[in-house]
């Protein structure tokens, strides 16, 4: 059954087609695998003018995961241009439901990896790309729910505005509202969740590289920025994610050598705040957020304050995956019961079905946060020989995942469009 939605330029009844995918892709990358066979078996078959609007997209991710980014933006684009719905196949041959997922033309990962969540389930995915000039179809295919899978980025704007419009018509249930995730910016999060009891979150401020020169330059002064802000201060190009051009720079100096060093125009900064345990060891935390309800996703433990969890080197250390293990099997009374009423209140203001946390607890035992986004991976990739407590765990995500789709597509089985 296709679902009739209205749609400025809209193409009519929207045929998938099938692709590999992110996971599976992505795991084979990350395994070790060789996929340059794979790639020259795609190319092979474009050459032929036999290949698949699946095999294309397949063809742009293996370009992106071998460190091509700009060819396999330029192929992904090329694809979407005559073709925008994808289905991952499921584990089962008959899907016991099927999820809509709304994504935008953009680089990997700037789309949550929805296949992760879903991957060895009875439920099937459709991935429905919505591209600039083309919007959505006129008859959406059929679905039991659908989510929102584009990010808060500058690049997926107008596919969310696209979403936005056609929201109040949607025919089944449409988690992570996209008039929601435009709040996920870090300006924005911060006035968000500001004024929270038993939070902290730093004011995150836009600067532009002539304030910043003036501010290097002695011309003006920190407060001119925003009031909170002094030195030490982190620093970081606006839109970049994974630690990308972040520094912590201690004086007008350094900041003046960050400048020398990047060439976009447009930062983000924030105070630096000492998160250091009392035995000198950072710790980051990753909360996967889930109908409202925390869930441990990894806890990084590393000598450097800017920490992501490959540069924690876990695997590398027994005593810190020791640490970790206790603080996912006591997750629920130690670290999610401390913090209730902080991470009730921050994922109440937020608002979606589904997001991700990075953060800390500071030195005063609060709730730190650094970043929310609806796009990190979560995934269950880690060799079960070195992290034997990371599968039953990453399950749990998983099923409770599930569990929401699965509670909202029955809630609207009483009122069918």
């Amino acid at each position: 059954m296709l679902h009739p939605v209205s749609a400025p330029n809209g193409a009519t009844a929207p045929a998938y087609s099938d692709r590999i995918g992110f996971a599976q892709l992505t795991r084979r990358a990350f395994e070790g695998g060789d996929l340059h066979p794979l790639r020259e078996h795609l190319l092979a078959r474009i050459a032929e003018g036999t290949a698949e609007a699946g095999e294309g997209l397949d063809l742009s991710l293996i370009a992106q995961l071998l460190g091509e980014k700009e060819a396999g933006l330029v192929i992904q684009t090329e694809v979407l241009a005559f073709h925008q719905l994808f289905r991952t196949p499921c584990a089962v041959a008959k899907p016991r439901m099927r999820v809509l997922a709304l994504a935008a033309d953009i680089d990997m990962g700037g789309n949550t990896p929805i296949e992760f969540l879903l991957e060895g389930s009875d439920i099937e995915l459709l991935t429905l790309y919505v591209v600039k000039g083309i919007g959505l179809p006129e008859t959406l295919p059929d679905h039991d729910v659908a989510i929102v899978v584009a990010s808060d980025s500058a690049e997926c704007r107008e596919a969310l505005a696209v979403i936005e419009q056609a929201a109040p018509r949607w025919p089944r249930p449409l988690l992570n509202r996209p008039e929601l995730i435009g709040n996920l910016d870090r300006d924005k999060l911060y006035r968000l969740l500001a004024d929270v009891p038993g939070l902290d979150i730093p004011v995150t401020a836009n600067a532009t590289r002539a304030q910043l020169t003036a501010l290097s330059e002695g011309r003006i002064a920190c407060a001119e920025i925003t009031s909170e802000l002094h030195f030490p201060m982190i620093v970081r190009p606006r839109g970049t994610h994974a630690g990308v051009g972040l520094a912590k720079v201690d004086d007008a100096a350094a900041l003046k050598a960050y400048l020398a060093e990047r060439q976009e125009q447009d930062f983000f900064v924030a105070r630096f705040v000492n998160y250091a345990s009392p035995d000198g060891l950072f710790r980051k935390i990753r909360l996967t957020m889930v109908d409202g309800k925390p869930y441990a996703c990894h806890m990084a433990i590393a000598d450097r304050w800017d920490i992501w969890y490959l540069n924690a080197y876990m695997a590398f250390s027994e005593e810190k995956r020791a640490e970790e293990a206790i603080f996912m099997r006591e997750f629920d009374r130690a670290f999610a019961a401390r913090h209730k009423n902080a991470l009730d209140e921050m994922s109440r203001r937020i608002g979606l079905d589904y997001f991700i946390v990075d953060c800390a607890e500071n030195q005063n035992g609060e709730l730190l946060v650094f970043e929310a986004d609806n796009t990190a991976v979560v995934h269950n990739m880690d060799p079960p020989a070195v992290f034997p407590y990371k599968p039953p765990q990453m399950r749990k995500i998983f099923a409770a995942f599930t569990a929401m789709l699965s509670r909202h597509a029955k809630a609207s089985e009483g009122n069918p469009a």
